[in-house]
């Protein structure tokens, strides 16, 4: 007998040794030697180094932005959503490891039953006796207990091993897309930062236009009424001022709309941050040096692709886990406590009961139920490689973009920083001109305008500029941080 059991243990030892399904081997590789180690539109003016400052907001050099990225990073309800998904995927993680563990908890029970055919009382009466309808019916069952009931359940192919690889798995992709979610804010709080100063920049120039255009008019005006001039210049050049306010009222609400934009970003109502930012500011200018990394450092940095790949490796072990239903499961039932046929029994210390059950399940059966759902799995792996694939395509996209529009924007700026020049030095020689009597106050403030939309031309550049920048950041999946650890 004894002979017999050894083969049987040993196989259930292997059986238990072993975890179903395939052990996951990492992200298939996207870039070659050749592709890795430079951005293809990174300009001679780019360097190839890792960026050192994840907070690159600090690099534009602005009072007032640190101080709102902070407020978002902290009170933004989609952070707060982001970080209570984080506390339940870890909760979810314990309870898997937890249910590898027996449970032990009390219990009181009792048992009433009536079994024709079955005598349970002690000594049957003689078959010539009648039964006497008083005395309790021979058939009757009655059981009292109170103690302690554990359980526990063995898997034979590591399906819960597997649970647990995917569930921390899923945890950290969960992680990772918060962190995307901070990258998204950080960028997000930025371009309307810049924006802001931008339009409030359109509308002190809008305003000074208006009053250049207004004087404009009244001496056009004036002419027409000496007869100097016909009626056409004067409709033209109410025409232009009707212009110049409609732009000035565009201006004026994409101001309101951007401070909205921030206090929500914030987690505050719209209009509380009307106060701290009405002042308007130069617009912030990146730094000279822009460091961007190669390929390989942007696919091991930025979060979204982190929160793909540990969605494949989820995938992957959830394969081990419809792998592992192939396979019987062994579970272990007890019972202690006192109990007997009576409820004085539960008192009674002699009156000792245990109660052991094991249980083997084993569906070998299933008419390809197993077969479909590890199938399934596979697919749904297969989907995953595919989305880390387009995530990191599209994240080398981003870069590259990102790259070629800071480089067009870079070039832009110098050409209207030309056009300002040109213009300052135009409206300087119509002063002169006015002033020795050459031309009308119409036709300098004419001029002037026209120095008015260079300057508007050139913060326009300036913000073109600085938006590329803050967009190139984002594609690297810069704006969060490793937390620390303690020692």
């Amino acid at each position: 007998m004894m002979r017999r059991s050894i083969p049987s243990l040993l196989l259930i030892a292997l059986l238990a040794g072993c975890t179903a399904g395939p052990d996951y081997a990492g992200p298939p590789e996207i870039l070659s030697a050749d592709t890795g180690h430079r951005f293809v539109r990174a300009g001679e003016d780019v360097g190839v180094m890792d960026p050192a400052l994840a907070e690159w907001w600090v690099l534009l050099d602005d009072p007032e932005l640190p101080r709102l990225v902070e407020t978002a990073l902290s009170e933004n309800p989609s952070l707060q959503a982001a970080q209570a998904r984080i506390a339940q995927a870890r909760a979810s993680v314990r309870q898997d490891r937890a249910g590898r563990m027996p449970t032990l908890g009390t219990q009181a029970a009792t048992i009433q039953g009536q079994l024709p055919g079955l005598e349970i009382q002690e000594g049957a009466p003689p078959s010539s006796q009648q039964p006497d309808p008083e005395a309790g019916s021979d058939d009757a069952l009655s059981f009292y207990n109170v103690g302690l009931n554990a359980n526990w359940e063995l898997e034979f192919a590591g399906g819960s091993r597997r649970r647990i690889e995917a569930g921390n798995a899923q945890a950290a992709a969960t992680v990772a897309n918060a962190e995307d979610a901070k990258v998204q804010l950080t960028a997000e709080v930025a371009n309307n930062y810049v924006n802001l100063r931008e339009a409030q920049f359109r509308a002190d120039q809008y305003r000074t236009q208006i009053k250049l255009q207004e004087e404009v008019l009244a001496l056009t005006y004036q002419r027409y009424q000496q007869g100097a001039l016909p009626l056409f210049p004067v409709g033209n050049a109410n025409a232009e001022l009707e212009v110049l306010k409609s732009q000035f009222a565009e201006a004026e609400a994409d101001k309101a709309v951007l401070l909205d934009a921030l206090a929500i970003l914030s987690g505050r109502i719209p209009g509380s941050t009307a106060e701290d930012l009405s002042t308007p500011r130069d617009i912030p200018l990146p730094p000279d040096e822009v460091t961007v990394g190669d390929p390989a450092s942007l696919i091991a940095r930025r979060p979204d692709i982190r929160a793909a790949e540990r969605t494949l490796a989820a995938a992957t072990a959830r394969i081990g886990v419809a792998e592992a239903a192939r396979f019987p499961k062994l579970s272990f039932m007890g019972i202690l406590g006192l109990g007997g046929s009576s409820p004085d029994d539960i008192f009674d210390v002699g009156e000792f009961s245990a109660l052991a059950i094991p249980r083997l399940e084993w569906n070998f059966l299933d008419f390809g139920r197993v077969d479909a759902s590890v199938d399934r799995a596979g697919a749904v792996r297969d989907e995953a490689v595919a989305n880390y694939r387009q995530t990191v395509l599209a994240a080398l996209r981003d870069a590259e973009r990102a790259l070629a529009r800071f480089g067009q924007q870079r070039v832009a700026l110098a050409a209207s920083a030309q056009i300002k020049s040109q213009a300052d030095s135009a409206a300087d020689l119509n002063r002169q001109r006015f002033a020795a009597g050459a031309i009308s106050k119409a036709d300098l403030n004419r001029a002037l305008r026209e120095q008015q939309q260079a300057s508007a031309d050139l913060v326009r550049a300036k913000g073109a500029l600085t938006l590329a920048w803050i967009a190139l950041q984002k594609s690297l999946g810069l704006g969060w941080q490793e937390p620390v650890r303690d020692q």
